[in-house]
């Protein structure tokens, strides 16, 4: 098992201010960061950053998302070849920075809805758009990690059951899925059954407590949890997710109005003793 931090909880992106942050989280003992790359991209200043993460020690997966303007499930071919080129940039990013991993709901637009479920017409859109870039996954040696999302912040995939069924579509070995335990919270039923559901296809997990603070300190099932990815024998990324008030973008995105830790860096302590706490328990 390797611990992670969404650096989300600090930036939208890698600058140079960072440093301390990614210090003190090595020195907490995170084996790795997830880098947020929702932009561009620049493939020359990643390869820089896989040398400076390199020295210290960190590991790296990398999340991203697509909007309306690059969807891949839209009706218009023009912009699902917009969003299906986007993410193929990612992925050569995700290469340069020496990321494993990219994760994220870059299945469809975040935050648009149609006001009605996917459309067999969308379901097919996204499964050709997904394979396309799990084509160029592979060239770059990153694996995909599709992510569902709860039903306020999507409507293509917002189920373990459904998301497993998409991947087993596109049907390519660089296209697997994740699962959030926020969104799981919403969404599943029974908590064991919806990891025994994306078992076969995991590829990584973000731990997220309900109200996106510190972990193990609201109601997510975390006994739960944690039961069934041992028993799936899930052995990758466990990535704290965590939002709070540093971006206004990113607070008005996922909705945070009030503060919820002490600081980011009490959050990120707890939430890496309580991960090792919880699999320490089921080792062996």
């Amino acid at each position: 098992m390797k611990f992670g931090m969404n650096l989300l909880l600090w930036t939208d992106h890698l600058h140079d201010g960072l440093l301390p942050v990614l210090e003190q989280l090595k020195r907490m003992g995170y084996d790795g960061v997830e880098v947020p790359m929702l932009g561009e991209g620049d493939v020359a200043a990643c390869r820089q950053w896989a040398k400076r993460l390199d020295d210290l020690g960190l590991e790296r997966t990398a999340v991203t998302i697509r909007t309306e303007q690059d969807n891949p499930i839209s009706p218009d071919a023009a912009v699902r070849t917009v969003g299906i080129d986007a993410t193929k940039r990612t992925l050569d990013c995700c290469a340069a920075i020496g990321a494993n991993s990219l994760c994220g709901p870059y299945h469809s637009a975040l935050g648009l809805f149609s006001g009605s479920g996917p459309t067999q017409d969308e379901w097919k859109r996204g499964v050709e758009s997904m394979r396309a870039v799990a084509e160029h996954a592979a060239k770059t040696g990153v694996t995909l990690a599709v992510e569902y999302l709860n039903r306020f912040e999507t409507y293509f995939l917002t189920c373990a059951a459904d998301t497993a069924r998409f991947v087993a579509e596109v049907n390519h070995p660089h296209c697997r899925m994740m699962y959030d335990t926020f969104h799981a919270n919403i969404e599943e039923k029974n908590i064991g059954e919806a990891i025994a559901t994306a078992a076969p296809h995991l590829a990584h997990v973000h731990i997220s407590e309900n109200d996106r603070s510190t972990p193990g300190t609201g109601h997510v099932q975390w006994r739960e949890t944690f039961d069934a990815l041992r028993a799936a024998r899930y052995d990758g990324w466990l990535v704290v997710e965590a939002f709070g008030l540093a971006l206004p973008a990113i607070a008005a995105a996922t909705k945070i109005w009030r503060r919820m830790y002490d600081s980011e860096e009490q959050l990120a302590r707890d939430a890496l003793a309580f991960m090792k706490r919880e699999t320490a328990q089921r080792a062996g």
